[in-house]
C-alpha cells in the first residue's frame, strides 16, 4: 500500500523505528488540503483548503501497515487521496483524524 505521510513520520529515523527498517521515501505534495494541529495541538492532521501539504510516499507491506496504524492510533483512518510527486500524480493514502481545528500545524 502506498503511504502519504505528512507529519511526525516524515522523519526518516521514527518511521525507521515504527516501521521496523528504513523505507525508500519519495517526496511529494497533496494539493487543496492544509496540514492542521489536533485539538490539544499536539499532532497533525488534514484539512481541505487552500494551499498544499508537503510529504512523502512509502510503500508498506501488510506488517508494516499495521505497525504504522498502531502507532497512528484510533483517532486517525486511511483516506484515499492523490498525490504529486516529481514523477507524475499517483494515489496514495493518508492517515486523516475527524474534528480537527483550523490551526495550522508547525
Amino acid at each position: 500500500m502506498r503511504l502519504f505521510l505528512y507529519g511526525t513520520l516524515v522523519d526518516p529515523r521514527r518511521l525507521a523505528g515504527f516501521a521496523g527498517r528504513a523505507l525508500p521515501r519519495l517526496p511529494a505534495r497533496l494539493p487543496g488540503w492544509r496540514r492542521v494541529a489536533l485539538p490539544g495541538g499536539r499532532w497533525p492532521s488534514l484539512r481541505r483548503g487552500p494551499g498544499e501539504v508537503e510529504g512523502v510516499v512509502v510503500t508498506v507491506d501488510a506488517a508494516t501497515l499495521r505497525r504504522l496504524t498502531a502507532y497512528e492510533g484510533p483517532a486517525y483512518r486511511l483516506v484515499r487521496l492523490w498525490v504529486r510527486t516529481a514523477r507524475g500524480g499517483l494515489p496514495a493514502y493518508a492517515w486523516i483524524a475527524p474534528g480537527t481545528t483550523r490551526r495550522p500545524w508547525p
